[in-house]
């Protein structure tokens, strides 16, 4: 009589095997933890923002001045601005699953730690300087924020430890280009908000460094099963603020205001194939061959999507609540 495995028990093994390697690629993750180290320069709210009990005549004037100048920031680029806002204090979601795999006892859940703390203040930064510039109505960016932290975020791929590290991978990157296209929205108008998000950018490039090294030390170790993960996340990420109120109809906004869209996530896809020399890998069993070229195909399907995307787009209007309801045009 043939005997039967369930499908979890089969996942649970798998997952039990890859921890392993995950524990085998821990020296190499202590290496990339080190130059991370060397590399950063810490940064906080407060060194952008006079925020003491006690400020002078000077902080005020700044405060007034920043305030002035923010009103001239487009509507587009506040729409762009609150989803990055939302999207990094949606953290705790990626800390649960990270931490899930990563164990208590290694240089993982120190890396972890470390992650949270510096991603942590990208989302205060952005908070504190939409409520100092007066740019929203701050209540209704509140109540999108405590429902999409109440909605949380389940997504399939937390099930398989290669698949997390391949999320993100593309997550970091996409987010680096969201904020750096935000700050040439906003442009010269507001020199102290640009001046954030290329901060937060470059902190979320050195993540996104840190993270695709690590899937390559992993597919060097375990290429048939790391390929198979990242053929199943590599097509499409959705990015963590799917959950959140008014997701969609944001991103269709950073997405016609040329912030973040369909060719820039190409051109994520197609660095990560390069970056982890996908092509070339040999050695490969049956079903790590059909993955390669299943994702080798990848750059010619997203640019077809890309192309379909723009050609459908028509003149649309747009309005938020966090904006005061006020209706504006975007091709």
């Amino acid at each position: 009589m043939d005997v039967i495995t369930p499908v979890e028990k089969n996942q649970h093994y798998e997952n039990l095997a890859k921890a392993e390697v995950l524990e085998a690629v821990e020296p190499t993750v202590q290496e990339l933890m080190d130059e991370h180290l060397n590399k950063r320069r810490l940064w906080f709210s407060s060194d952008f923002l006079p925020a003491d009990e006690k400020n002078d005549g000077d902080d005020e004037r700044v405060l007034s001045k920043l305030r002035d100048r923010a009103r001239s920031v487009s509507d587009s680029a506040r729409v762009a601005l609150v989803l990055g806002l939302l999207t990094e204090e949606g953290l705790p979601h990626f800390h649960r699953l990270l931490s899930k795999y990563l164990g208590d006892e290694s240089v993982w859940r120190k890396w972890n730690f470390m992650w949270t703390a510096e991603e942590d203040r990208h989302g205060i930064i952005l908070h504190d300087y939409a409520r100092e510039a007066r740019l929203f109505r701050m209540r209704e960016v509140e109540m999108m924020q405590y429902a999409y932290q109440e909605e949380g975020f389940q997504p399939e791929w937390d099930k398989d430890p290669y698949r997390v590290f391949v999320y993100t991978t593309l997550q970091e990157r996409a987010t680096q280009f969201s904020h750096q296209g935000t700050a040439k929205h906003v442009g010269g108008e507001e020199p102290v908000l640009k001046g954030i998000l290329m901060n937060v950018a470059a902190d979320e490039a050195k993540h996104f460094n840190f993270y695709r090294k690590v899937f390559k030390a992993i597919l060097e170790i375990d290429p048939n099963r790391a390929l198979q993960s990242a053929r199943t996340i590599l097509p499409s990420i959705e990015m963590p603020g799917v959950s959140m109120p008014n997701f969609r109809e944001m991103a269709d906004v950073v997405r016609r205001a040329d912030i973040y869209g369909p060719w820039d996530y190409k051109k994520i896809v197609e660095e990560a194939i390069d970056f982890w020399n996908i092509e070339v890998l040999e050695g490969l069993n049956d079903a790590g061959r059909k993955a390669q070229e299943k994702i080798m195909q990848l750059p010619k399907r997203l640019e077809k999507v890309a192309k379909y995307i723009e050609t459908r787009s028509d003149r649309k209007a747009f309005s938020f609540d966090f904006i005061y309801g006020r209706t504006f045009a975007m091709e």
